[in-house]
């Protein structure tokens, strides 16, 4: 049987993970609110916009209606910023049958109410099996057929399994791992990290600035990960500590770039206009700060950033502040 499939958002990843399934010869449908990402795949056979110079292979349609795109897919991937993943699941709610696996590729928690995405599908859609797939996996290379491995999770794994058996080829392996919680806090904790790594770079900082970054960054994803219900093992596989280095590292992340233009001086806002698509990791640092505060949980680079990043803190003062805090052990 051939299995159909819809990604709701047509940017980087969701394309790059439909062109991928796309070559296994399943039928792909991309939804897209945009009228020209739309008229590009179909026609182009290219999304021009968010992954340039990447033929997209026939067996994948591109549609503007929502409820047209979706069909009687059994799959439905949430490919879009974690911010819209209430409303988007609001509006394909009447199109969803009770068998459609949701999955989401997101990675953030809603700011309004510090929940994770997967609760905030399951809110709005009961339901229906939610799976999550994270890791260290930008669009660019997924697209260009790379080597890439991720995890996959699910309160009921028996969905995770089976989109493990359906993402899965030579190209892009698939793990799976029990722990939805850090899961989803490893993907998301990450970006705040990423985007102090940029800074640094911005900055002019080198190599020992950014190791001490990625290290004690790990601390907090690790700090809050547990405080949530995490396990302590989750952060130090592909959605906690492999994200962490690609994201910190690769000129393909967007929230390192983001980072490189506020150290040399931009606004988040200038930073974000810049860079032309969504940085997940200015919202979550909010949003982090916010849920950190109600735990009691220390995560001094966390709030470093975001006095950076809302109060209008010099970043070169903030890294003075982080060297010169009270001694400590490093274990702590």
């Amino acid at each position: 049987m051939e299995e159909k499939i819809t990604f709701i958002g047509g940017g980087s990843f969701g394309t790059a993970l439909g062109i991928m399934l796309g070559k296994k010869g399943f039928k792909i449908s991309i939804w897209d609110r945009s009228t020209s990402v739309v008229e590009d795949i179909n026609v182009k056979r290219e999304n021009i916009k968010y992954v340039p110079n990447v033929v997209i292979p026939a067996n994948i349609t591109a549609f503007n209606d929502i409820k047209e795109a979706i069909g009687d897919n059994r799959y439905v991937v949430l490919s879009v910023p974690s911010h819209v993943i209430r409303k988007i699941c609001k509006n394909i709610k009447p199109f969803i049958h009770k068998d459609t696996v949701i999955v989401t590729i997101a990675k953030g928690i809603e700011e309004e109410t510090g929940e994770r995405l997967s609760q905030v599908i399951k809110e709005e859609l009961p339901n229906n099996p939610v799976v999550v797939l994270s890791g260290p996996s930008h669009a660019e290379e997924v697209a260009q057929d790379m080597p890439t491995t991720v995890v996959v999770s699910s309160e009921k794994m028996e969905y995770a399994e089976e989109i493990q058996e359906l993402f899965m080829t030579s190209k892009f392996r698939v793990y799976t791992n029990d722990d939805i919680i850090g899961v989803e806090i490893g993907g998301a904790v990450k970006n705040i990290i990423a985007l102090a790594a940029g800074i640094s770079d911005g900055i002019g900082y080198g190599d020992n600035a950014k190791a001490a970054l990625m290290t004690r960054g790990m601390r907090e994803i690790i700090r809050i990960g547990e405080a949530m219900g995490g396990k302590k093992e989750t952060f130090s596989g592909l959605t906690g500590m492999g994200d962490l280095i690609v994201t910190c590292t690769s000129m393909h992340s967007r929230n390192r770039r983001a980072g490189i233009l506020i150290g040399k001086g931009a606004s988040s806002e200038e930073a974000i206009k810049e860079i032309g698509m969504v940085v997940e990791g200015i919202r979550a640092c909010k949003a982090f700060y916010e849920l950190k505060e109600k735990l009691q949980v220390s995560m001094p680079i966390t709030d470093v950033l975001y006095k950076v990043l809302f109060e209008g803190k010099d970043p070169k003062y903030g890294v003075y502040e982080l060297m010169t805090r009270d001694k400590k052990s490093e274990i702590h």
